[in-house]
């Protein structure tokens, strides 16, 4: 079990972000996603892109930025196989809240595929509201899209 006090929640950077993607299994498993881990995302977006870590190194992250219409969009969030079930997750998506709120968002947006019940019923127990989307990544890509007012906590 991770303890609470030791983690820290900073600014992801251009080492974090390799560092990330060299432990991609850790936080995906089987699925590779790599094509959606931009190092773009942490060199414009920084202020939104945190990752979390202890001494045993990057436990979770979260990339994500602010819409021009004053939305906090979620584009990945991970915790590392270790530390599934500690509240990381959770913790995670705290911190980037505050972040986006900051800049002026007033809701937050994240989407995952329709068959991945961990992340629709984590981000239900978060309030997210969770509709299926027809179409949404294209001709037959249905997905299921979350959306919730900030602050989080409320």
């Amino acid at each position: 079990m991770i303890g609470a006090m030791d983690m820290e929640i900073v600014q992801a950077g251009v080492a974090d972000f390799h560092q990330v993607l060299a432990d991609h299994p850790r936080y995906w498993g089987e699925r590779d996603l790599r094509s959606l881990h931009l190092l773009a995302m942490v060199q414009e977006f920084g202020s939104m892109c945190l990752v979390a870590r202890d001494g045993d190194g990057i436990r979770g992250y979260v990339f994500g930025f602010v819409t021009p219409g004053g939305t906090g969009y979620v584009h990945l969030i991970a915790t590392r196989d270790d530390a599934r079930g500690t509240g990381l997750g959770r913790r995670l998506y705290t911190a980037f809240a505050e972040a986006v709120e900051r800049l002026g968002a007033r809701q937050l947006k994240a989407i995952t595929s329709v068959g991945n019940t961990g992340s629709i019923g984590f981000h239900r127990s978060l309030g997210f509201e969770v509709r299926i989307v027809d179409d949404y990544d294209g001709p037959g890509r249905d997905m299921a899209v979350f959306h919730r007012a900030l602050p989080l906590g409320h």
